[in-house]
């Protein structure tokens, strides 16, 4: 079934349980260079000040009733306006793209740092002409909260083009449907092709479409999505290589809202 049932609740069966840590046996561990182990692993994550610039994304009529209603996942990137999200162009440039709302740091139905309008949205032309699994980026611009901007609230990720593939571990934090919590897993990302990559985490179910991919530099190297919009099954995802499009891409958000 493909990765587009990430942003459906009912198109996917829910796992048995709770995300549930798998026997460390069955995974490596990183070394003291590549971040934080074992690989491989998914766990609840634990609330900090840089896992808030990740956030849940919601439809507009959510705002007030929060609870249940996430379908993507995005993130917090660094931009001179300082309201920049990134997340997988099928979460905002399809069916499901209408009037949306953002909310980072997102937790058992509250928003401990506001709800934030999304706004103008940048979609790559490959996306936008045929909807290619190579073009599966997006951002968007959210507004103001209160004459606050984002990057103010919960600071910002940057976001980096032209990176090798697997080079470092990455962490990927993203908001299954069925939870009200986020969840994390490090891993190397492997070559699945000239222009996709793929990561092994487990319990990476529908709703964690435009998860970051953050390296230890705090760097967005990937975005959960791209072939099969973000795979066939919960253990294996896929993002995008960030190449020349994504940078082009990047480069047209930062000319603002």
């Amino acid at each position: 079934m493909k990765r587009s049932s990430r942003i459906s609740v009912t198109s996917r069966p829910a796992l048995l349980g709770g995300v549930v840590l798998l026997a460390l046996t069955s995974a490596s561990v990183a070394a003291a260079d590549d971040g934080p182990g074992p690989f491989g692993v998914t766990a609840v994550t634990v609330a900090t000040r840089h896992n808030a610039r990740v956030g849940a994304l919601f439809g507009a009529g959510r705002a007030d009733k929060l609870p249940g209603g996430h379908f993507c996942t995005a993130s917090v990137v660094h931009s001179p306006h300082g309201n920049l999200i990134v997340t997988a162009a099928h979460c905002v440039g399809g069916d499901d793209g209408g009037d949306l709302v953002f909310v980072p740091g997102y937790r058992n139905g509250q928003a401990p740092y506001g709800v934030w309008k999304v706004g103008k949205r940048f979609l790559p032309d490959g996306w936008s002409k045929g909807q290619s699994e190579d073009s599966d980026v997006a951002f968007a611009y959210v507004n103001d909260l209160g004459g606050r901007q984002l990057e103010d609230v919960v600071g910002a990720n940057r976001f980096a083009t032209g990176m090798a593939t697997g080079a470092t571990a990455v962490t990927v934090t993203g908001y299954p449907d069925e939870k009200e919590v986020p969840i994390s897993c490090t891993n190397k990302p492997a070559p699945h092709s000239k222009t996709q990559q793929r990561i092994y985490c487990p319990e990476f179910t529908a709703g964690t479409s435009g998860s970051p991919w953050v390296n230890g530099d705090r760097e967005v190297v990937g975005v959960l999505g791209g072939h099969e919009q973000g795979g066939e099954t919960p253990d294996t995802s896929y993002s995008v290589v960030l190449g020349r499009e994504a940078a082009e891409l990047y480069k047209d958000a930062l000319s603002g809202p």
